[in-house]
């Protein structure tokens, strides 16, 4: 066993110094290219160096290569404006400086190209390191542009390297989460992130476009991955953080305008919403909306096509959308009409069992909170709710009750329910419609809530006290049912175990020695001694 050990310690050596040997002499050919000219074809060696099998070999070379491209871009030594073919320049009038430039110029360009090829390596650490050094190419052509810059209304920016960038990052087959995480800190400089938000929309309507539109869950989980990560700033003077600085006209520039950010911001989301997404990424986009999205839109109201979609998809979904569109009626002067009927049909026996009841009940509580409603909506609320209380749980009828006696007490004109004089030729028939959609078709105002006098008898003790709350004038005080929005049946139980008697029981002053005072008989018969 001994020898075998040995042969692993000296291959493991072998390794590190040829590693470290690797590294020298990439460090070591990267001075010579830039001290000397004649050494200009060593640039092969250290491109050569990319496509190796060894993560430390590549991601050595990744670094040689930064190093040796940014200094050329700053000495101004790789060739500026329409790039022509090698043979053209040798076969061409060109001087031997213009030669090396050319040269040079087609060595970077097969670098970036390589680089991003390593941005779908299976090793992360590559990945890291290739964005990082694409990200330093692209501040370096920003500060030194590789374009003719012949015509005073153009700004220097490296759009096609960003756009190349954010195309690699968007991949159709690997989740790159943790890679984009990785590029946020790059989208805090303000140019860069408006160029990125550009190429996203770009790329969004190329692929989904191509794809007819069709759901594809990885692409669009890299796309909302990366434009969930874009903060806007919210004043014109935190514009200060920038990558390229522009020698004139800065002022001018489209990437120094808040509103220009923003209305790339409203593309871009509206581009990437407008396509069918995957189920799961409704309820992120819309967690995200109110707070992150809405307030850096030039037209917030443009969001109603993605919230009446989302509404379609059923649910906790159609409970946020519902949400979001209550936001943009109440703060963005919406007409949408159709609210409180969408609301009103969410209203289903299954909604007392879902996991997100507690938050259904807190924005309905919201929804239903204006005193200007009119009655018949308030009542058909009141009135669904109190029907499908008959077969709710517990737990949601302690929700339920409270919430109907809400209702009556923000719009007393409701009232009406609960005191309703009855005739002798009345029918015993309700002449609510359940299955009616419309709340303005469904009759409740002819109804009553007989359904909570039927809850007074409720096998639980809580429920019935509840219900019984209605016999008596509602006070004006409405009820929090903030209290109860959690509560689970194990908490109730629990509750009502550990309940402890509070009340003494009464019990007599003095203590009877006989059992019938004034009966001589049983006095004499029988005694309690």
């Amino acid at each position: 066993m001994a020898p075998a050990k040995k042969r692993n310690v000296s291959s493991a050596k072998t390794t590190e110094q040829s590693v470290k040997t690797a590294k020298i002499d990439l460090n070591s050919k990267v001075e010579s290219i830039l001290e000397s000219r004649k050494h200009a074809n060593d640039v092969f060696d250290v491109l050569e160096f990319l496509q190796s099998e060894k993560e430390k070999d590549v991601i050595s070379a990744v670094n040689s290569s930064s190093k040796l491209f940014c200094t050329l871009l700053e000495r101004k030594d790789l060739f500026i404006g329409k790039l022509p073919g090698e043979e053209e320049a040798l076969s061409g009038g060109h001087s031997a400086e213009e030669k090396y430039r050319i040269f040079m110029r087609h060595r970077y360009n097969s670098c970036v190209e390589v680089m991003l090829e390593l941005l779908s390596h299976e090793v992360h650490s590559i990945k890291e390191n290739a964005l990082c050094c694409l990200m330093k190419f692209a501040a370096g052509e920003g500060q030194h542009p590789l374009e003719d810059l012949d015509w005073s209304e153009h700004y220097s920016f490296p759009r096609e390297l960003i756009q190349a960038v954010v195309g690699r990052l968007l991949s159709k087959t690997t989740d790159n989460s943790l890679l984009i995480s990785r590029f946020q800190e790059f989208l805090e400089m303000e140019d860069v992130r408006y160029y990125v938000m550009s190429s996203i929309r770009e790329n969004v309507g190329k692929v989904m476009d191509k794809n007819k539109g069709a759901v594809a869950p990885i692409y669009q989980s890299n796309v909302f991955t990366l434009v969930s990560n874009i903060s806007m700033p919210s004043q014109e003077s935190e514009l200060t953080n920038f990558m390229v600085k522009q020698e004139a006209k800065h002022e001018d520039w489209k990437a120094a305008k808040l509103n220009e950010h923003k209305r790339a911001f409203e593309r871009m989301w509206l581009g990437f919403l407008k396509y069918k997404l995957p189920s799961s990424m409704y309820k992120k986009v819309l967690v995200i909306l109110h707070d992150s999205i809405l307030p850096h839109m030039s037209k917030p109201t443009l969001m109603i096509d993605f919230l009446t979609a989302a509404y379609e998809v059923g649910g906790a979904i159609s409970l946020l959308a519902l949400n979001g569109l209550f936001v943009l009626i109440h703060q963005h002067n919406l007409d949408y009409p159709d609210f409180y009927k969408k609301l009103y049909n969410l209203l289903e026996p299954s909604v007392f069992h879902v996991k997100y009841r507690a938050r259904f009940f807190h924005l309905a509580n919201l929804f239903l909170s204006s005193s200007h409603l009119p009655v018949y909506l308030v009542a058909a609320f009141a009135k669904r709710l109190a029907r499908l209380a008959l077969t709710a749980p517990p737990t949601a009828l302690l929700i339920v009750l409270p919430f109907i006696h809400n209702l009556i007490r923000r719009h007393p004109s409701c009232r009406v329910l609960i005191h309703k004089p009855s005739t002798e030729d009345e029918s015993l028939e309700d002449p609510y419609l359940m299955d009616e959609e419309d709340p303005a078709q469904c009759r409740a105002l002819e109804s009553s809530l007989w359904e909570v006098k039927t809850l007074q008898k409720h096998y639980h003790p809580d429920v019935a006290k509840a219900a019984m709350v209605i016999n008596t004038p509602l006070s004006e005080q409405e009820d929090d049912i903030s209290e109860v929005l959690e509560i689970t049946a194990y908490e109730l139980m629990e509750r009502d175990l550990k309940q402890t008697q509070t009340k003494s029981i009464p019990l007599e002053f003095e203590t009877a020695s006989q059992l019938l005072k004034g009966g001589d008989v049983l006095g004499q018969h029988f005694c309690l001694n």
